[in-house]
């Protein structure tokens, strides 16, 4: 079994029996996506929730609107089946603790809420999420299982 690094703005795919992961991710999203038939999935580690917002956006696994249709236009072109295709995600935190509603301390909740919008324009169910808080996660997707690893420093083990 091989594993899958997808770094911070960046995203991937992976076929079982090889899994696909992220480190670190604060108030960034990984966002994965499997057909649960094919077994074939990817991951996408992304940072802000609007490409539309930014002049240099050229990066499109940056963005949880470009991101996630980069990401199901890779799992579908290695085979997975669109009206198959299912989501989780775990991210978001609220890293830094910021003084009244600023939008840069809420960025986590921001791509949260951006991602889940998407998926939702896309049709692709989103079955389950570990967000918000405030500690950093790492992730793991096994497309054999469909299971969702996250971890946490000094958090057991969570598997969606």
């Amino acid at each position: 079994m091989a594993t899958i690094k997808v770094g911070m703005a960046d995203l991937n795919i992976c076929k079982e029996p090889d899994m696909i992961t992220t480190l670190g991710l604060g108030s960034c999203i990984g966002i994965a996506v499997y057909d649960p038939v094919v077994k074939i999935g990817g991951l996408a580690h992304i940072m802000l929730p609007d490409s539309t917002q930014m002049r240099n956006n050229s990066n499109i696994a940056k963005f949880a609107d470009t991101g996630i249709e980069e990401l199901v236009k890779r799992v579908t072109a290695a085979g997975a089946n669109k009206r198959r295709l299912v989501a989780k995600i775990a991210g978001g935190a609220k890293m830094f603790q910021v003084s009244g509603m600023s939008t840069i301390g809420n960025v986590g909740e921001r791509n949260a809420q951006a991602s889940r919008i998407k998926l939702k324009q896309l049709g692709i169910p989103l079955l389950a999420e570990d967000t918000g808080l405030n500690y950093g996660r790492t992730v793991e997707l096994y497309p054999a299982t469909g299971e969702f690893y996250i971890k946490a420093v000094g958090k057991s083990l969570k598997i969606i």
